[in-house]
């Protein structure tokens, strides 16, 4: 038997998880990296507060967001993280069509701009 939750009850996790984001003394971050992210490529400063959540899915304020990029490689994987460098929401992916972080291109260089043109995360 497939869960289910309520509206209500996915609107108070996804809500949980901004707040986490935005819980440091800064605004918190988005960082694309490569696959695992065993490098960062690029890290974006989020709005403080970092999404609106309605109907079980969290969308990130000030799309597109913007970063340049600081290192060489393929995008593969993001994560979010406090101002203080806690993750809080890992495993995401990075692709230009289809993936939890729509991206203009995922070869990065440093000096590039890079955007990220689609960020939701949905309730499960």
């Amino acid at each position: 038997m497939t869960v289910v939750y309520s509206t209500t009850v996915k609107n108070a996790r996804m809500q949980a998880v901004a707040d986490a984001i935005d819980s440091g003394s800064g605004p918190g971050v988005l960082q694309i990296g490569t696959a695992g992210m065993v490098s960062t490529l690029v890290t974006i400063t989020l709005q403080k507060p970092c999404a609106t959540v309605a109907n079980g899915v969290l969308t990130f304020a000030g799309l597109p967001l913007e970063g340049t990029g600081s290192a060489t490689g393929e995008s593969g994987a993001a994560r979010f993280r406090t101002s203080a460098g806690a993750d809080v929401v890992t495993g995401l992916t990075v692709n230009e069509t289809v993936a939890d972080l729509i991206i203009d291109s995922v070869d990065i260089s440093p000096g590039q701009t890079v955007r990220v043109t689609s960020g939701v995360l949905r309730h499960a």
